[in-house]
């Protein structure tokens, strides 16, 4: 449904996309995952026909971007970052001139989004601009599926929203892939990448790897510890001087530490160590990484 072969795209001195080469499968819920500046949207931008790349081809549902903008955009939906709807037309009046832009209706693709409009519909008076942050984007996405289309481009939809919508939109999110709509859906948040089927690691307009969450976990190939102690901070610092250490970053309520060697005595060697530096309350267990984990050594390569 999507292809990239080495898609480059620059604003001025500032390069947004370097080499960028990945393929969507039909059916598929393919995530975008990075941090701000990654490159995410200016990709979306491209697949979309908004913007042209400056080098590189690209291909949606067999279009070419640069040559079937009026093609793909009938067969595309899209829901940009920023919520862009018309903050002073109800929720009913959005999703009506929605589908009338794209010769539709409302009631000729109810179905399709039927479970998301019933979460809304007691607020279908209400105008956009007055909805929460949740219901925003539910209306969002209403309105970029009223026209069934053949594949769904979000940009960020979760960002900013709360945990529990955040959850909610995903579960949403499988639901319309299982049946049969193409989803590529881009996201800050790593604990997300877990929900697709394959994501893209992205960092500074490069994709740092594409695979599965499963793969792309196991391919981390150090010994991966989780610290804690009373003193954090100054762990933190003693920890990045350690020279048994490859690498160490706060994460959560814990420091993350990988070793450079997966010598049989290397953990021994650091909890005496950690005994000699004074931490004789330090907390220290071998864990399993997660996609930031991964995120984080992709970077530093």
């Amino acid at each position: 449904m999507v292809i990239c072969r080495n898609i480059n795209k620059t604003y001025g001195e500032v390069v947004a996309l370097r080499d960028i080469n990945l393929h969507v499968r039909k059916g598929e819920l393919f995530g975008l995952i990075g941090p701000d500046g990654a490159g995410k949207t200016s990709l979306f931008r491209i697949l979309v026909t908004l913007i042209l790349p400056d080098s590189g081809q690209a291909r949606v549902n067999g279009l070419d971007v640069t040559t079937s903008l009026k093609e793909i955009r009938r067969s595309v939906g899209y829901m940009p970052g920023r919520f862009s709807l018309y903050q002073d037309l109800s929720v009913e009046e959005n999703l009506k001139f929605f589908a009338t832009v794209f010769n539709t209706s409302v009631e000729a693709n109810y179905e399709l989004i039927r479970d998301i409009y019933v979460q809304i519909e007691p607020f279908r008076k209400r105008r956009a601009g007055k909805l929460s942050g949740g219901m925003k984007q539910k209306l969002a996405l209403c309105c970029a599926l009223i026209h069934s289309p053949e594949i769904l481009f979000l940009d960020e939809p979760t960002t900013g929203v709360d945990p529990v919508s955040r959850v909610e939109f995903w579960d949403m999110l499988d639901r319309l892939r299982q049946r049969g709509i193409t989803i590529m859906v881009s996201t800050p948040y790593m604990d997300e990448a877990s929900r697709c089927n394959r994501i893209a690691l992205m960092r500074d307009g490069r994709a740092l790897s594409v695979d599965t969450p499963e793969n792309i976990r196991a391919s981390f190939s150090r010994p991966l510890y989780a610290l804690r102690s009373a003193g954090m901070y100054a762990l933190l610092n003693d920890l990045r001087g350690y020279e048994g250490a490859h690498s160490c970053y706060a994460f959560g309520d814990a420091h993350h530490l990988t070793l450079g060697s997966e010598a049989d005595g290397a953990e021994a060697e650091l909890r005496s160590w950690l005994d000699r530096k004074g931490y004789a309350d330090a907390q220290l267990s071998r864990i399993e990484p997660c996609i930031e984990d991964c995120f984080m050594e992709l970077a530093r390569q």
